[in-house]
């Protein structure tokens, strides 16, 4: 007797199976002829583990317009607007627009997300809010907070002693951002510090490494160095990486070695990334993409991150982690079938390692948190970005939807249209 049974549907490795569910944990993976207290049908759909994102701004998101609209669509620009919105927004209005967030999340299968909160201000507002924010929503969604010293860790008057003040107050991960230090050495020194404090601490280490179109921004090669020393290995993740995009083989021919020996993660942001990068070129015009099929040929882990919805760095977004995977499938030209595969692997699986989720997978004894979508494989989900017609997290359904099929009323013939094939 199973309190949930999914019957039926198809895995991602294309293997069909009912998946029996006995309180927060999967209990059977097979052919499962029993009872339950509820059936769901998903013969025909596929049945994934839930989706991931690694990399968020949820301190920031929804708050698109305010107090104006970035108008140069750069980088630099958002990060001023987002400098003024933060001394004036609450820690209410925060935890309000980053539940509805969540709410968005939940609905599209979304049900782990890693989200950096600024450590800029003295009030700490953001860490306070994000830490409500992650009360609420535990039931249901894993958040990760990472103390993130936006305005950077020297740069800012009391950008490291904030940092640490907000691991205190129980952020899970600890950030940087060097390139935005004042000179490549401070910088450097940056990585240095942030990687020591990750490993006295325990803590897994996610730093903003190199988002910016100059080629002889390599911070990322001291990260490497450091996670090395460290051996944080996998508990530390390069997120952007988009000076990667500029540099010259020759040097990427060395960095990459160093990436992989190191057993560090990355994590660029395609929808954002092409979006802020490249504004100051006319043509040819980058569109700032790290060297993603790159570096998964030399074995290291790369999943994709949302970064930014309807915030002063992007107007738009969705909470979709498909469209982020779509959107990265296009531009980093992976279209191969076994490439496409991989591009909802790395929403899945992939970044489900980058956070060190515990539990995670369509196995027995792994929670119970799965994803109906109304589509047959990964691939064909990738194209779609399909209904998703039921979400279940931690053992109880938490989001439904009817199969959103169009009929159409044609001359002598009524017809139903579903966009699979």
């Amino acid at each position: 007797m199973f309190d949930i049974l999914v019957k039926g549907g198809t895995l991602p490795d294309g293997t069909v199976a009912d998946i029996g569910i006995t309180g927060d944990r999967i209990a059977a993976v097979g052919r499962l002829e029993a009872e339950a207290g509820r059936v769901i049908d998903a013969t025909g759909d596929l049945v994934s583990p839930p989706f991931v994102d690694p990399h968020f701004h949820m301190d920031a998101t929804l708050s698109y317009g305010l107090p104006r609209v970035n108008a140069s669509g750069t980088l630099l620009e958002g990060i001023s607007l987002w400098g003024e919105l933060r001394e004036i927004a609450t820690v209410d209005e925060m935890v309000t627009r980053a539940v509805r967030y969540c709410d968005w999340a939940v609905s599209t299968g979304l049900l782990a997300i890693r989200t950096h909160v600024d450590t800029t201000p003295d009030h700490l507002r953001g860490v306070e809010a994000m830490l409500e924010v992650k009360r609420r929503v535990a039931t249901y969604l894993d958040l990760q907070l990472v103390a993130f010293p936006q305005d950077g860790l020297y740069r800012a008057p009391k950008g490291r002693e904030n940092l640490i003040r907000a691991l205190d107050m129980g952020c899970d991960v600890v950030g940087g951002i060097p390139h935005f230090e004042r000179t490549m050495q401070e910088g450097a020194d940056s990585v240095q510090d942030v990687a020591r404090i990750a490993a006295e601490r325990g803590l897994m280490l996610d730093i903003h490494c190199d988002e910016t179109d100059d080629p002889h921004s390599r911070h990322v090669e001291t990260m490497a160095a450091e996670v090395t020393r460290h051996g944080l290995g996998a508990r530390a993740a390069g997120s952007h990486l988009t000076s990667m995009h500029s540099m010259d083989n020759y040097y990427v021919s060395k960095l990459l070695p160093l990436i992989a020996e190191s057993g560090m993660t990355a994590i660029p942001n395609p929808l954002i990334n092409i979006t802020l990068q490249g504004r100051h070129d006319t043509f040819p015009k980058r569109r700032g993409l790290t060297r993603v099929k790159e570096m998964q040929a030399m074995g290291i882990t790369v999943g994709w991150g949302q970064d930014c919805v309807l915030d002063p760095w992007y107007s738009l977004g969705t909470a979709d982690m498909l469209d982020v995977a779509f959107m990265g499938l296009h531009v980093a030209q992976m279209t191969h079938p076994a490439e496409m595969a991989r591009c909802f692997t790395m929403v899945t699986e992939h970044n489900a390692a980058i956070m060190g989720l515990e539990g995670y997978g369509l196995r027995p004894g792994g929670m119970a948190s799965l994803v109906v979508l109304d589509a047959a494989t990964p691939t064909e989900a990738l194209r779609l970005r399909p209904d998703r017609l039921c979400v279940i997290s931690k053992g109880k359904v938490v989001s439904e939807q009817a199969r959103n099929d169009a009929r159409l009323t044609l001359p002598g013939r009524p017809v139903t249209v579903r966009r699979r094939l």
